[in-house]
């Protein structure tokens, strides 16, 4: 390649001289004419190192295809042909450097399987998230003893004796509908010997007493759990009065009367007891207790016009029984004694 760019460099310079301008403007010296062998021997000379250039480089890149200034060169050239290498000096020269670029297939050599190196250092980097993942494994297994958070809840939700009275006074309820006496029984019996049992003695006492077993009732109402609770007291009167113990079912409700309007069914019991008790002004002091919180009960009214009329108070006892008689609410057995009363009375 140097020898071939020595070679054009020379054959620029000569062009440039004055008397190839000359040939550019169609001006042939004498001195040119009188020598034409010189310009053979420039183009033999020119032709010699371009093609020794060119096998050269065929010689260099093994190339299949000749270089074009090879096959585009031939020796015996005019002059007009040297003319077009003098006007285009430097355009030869660059397309013999350009075709050089043609073996560039080098970059398809570039091995692109090498990155695999790469690609390696990506599975060790993906491999390692997953160690991480791995990790909380352990983690995970530590919410074990939320198997043990009901715990709390149960010490929050821990039952008064009051509550348990109240959830077994349930369950007692159900299992007497059932007729399952015996194991309702049993099961009061667990619960009072670890506390009073108000409400569960209260319910079992009171089925008793409609099953007509007025003895098993009292069992469960001694008078130790009866004077604390007005409730049992009441079914322990009862049940005494049902066993014919009247001064005792007496002596029982009179032991902490409720103050008025608290408990009526307890001081109704109390007065009709009374007056069965042949103290028939007291009756007569509980019916007008009554009849002062509702004076619109006319059974109330009756129980004051009997007392009275036991008492001999007869005025009043007409007075009350008249009032009975305005009033509804009376069966029609009372309401017949109501009306011969009056009228014995008012006869009388």
């Amino acid at each position: 390649m140097s020898l071939l760019n020595d070679a054009l460099r020379a054959a620029e310079q000569r062009q440039n001289r004055p008397e190839v301008a000359g040939a550019y403007t169609g001006q042939v010296s004498a001195k040119d004419r009188g020598k034409p062998w010189l310009w053979a021997i420039v183009l033999l000379l020119a032709a010699g190192v371009i093609a020794v250039s060119a096998y050269w480089f065929q010689a260099q890149t093994s190339s299949e295809k000749p270089p074009a200034l090879v096959s585009a060169t031939p020796v015996a050239e005019s002059e007009p042909v040297l003319a077009d290498v003098e006007r285009q000096p430097a355009r030869e020269p660059e397309l013999s450097v350009e075709s050089d670029p043609e073996p560039v297939p080098e970059p398809e050599i570039t091995r692109i399987p090498e990155p695999a190196v790469p690609e390696q250092k990506k599975q060790v980097i993906v491999e390692q998230p997953v160690a991480k993942v791995a990790q909380p494994e352990p983690e995970l297994s530590a919410p074990k003893p939320a198997a043990d958070a009901p715990e709390p809840q149960v010490k929050q939700i821990r039952e008064t004796p009051k509550s348990i009275d109240l959830r077994v006074s349930r369950e007692l309820a159900s299992l007497l509908r059932s007729g399952a006496t015996r194991e309702a029984e049993q099961r009061l019996q667990q619960l009072a010997a670890s506390q009073p049992a108000i409400a569960s003695r209260e319910v079992f006492a009171r089925q008793m007493l409609v099953q007509g077993m007025p003895g098993r009732a009292l069992v469960w109402l001694p008078e130790s759990a009866a004077a604390s609770d007005a409730g049992l007291r009441l079914l322990r009167a009862r049940a005494l009065h049902a066993s014919s113990d009247l001064p005792g079912a007496v002596a029982t409700l009179e032991r902490d009367v409720p103050a008025a309007g608290q408990n009526m069914e307890y001081r109704v019991t109390l007065a009709t007891l009374l007056q069965q008790a042949g103290r028939s002004a007291e009756a007569a002091r509980q019916w007008s207790v009554l009849i002062a919180q509702d004076d619109s009960r006319a059974a109330w009214w009756v129980g004051l016009a009997i007392a009275l009329e036991t008492g001999g108070e007869v005025t009043g006892a007409v007075r009350a029984y008249g009032q009975a008689a305005q009033l509804p609410g009376l069966s029609p057995s009372l309401a017949d004694y109501v009306r011969e009363r009056l009228k014995t009375l008012q006869a009388g």
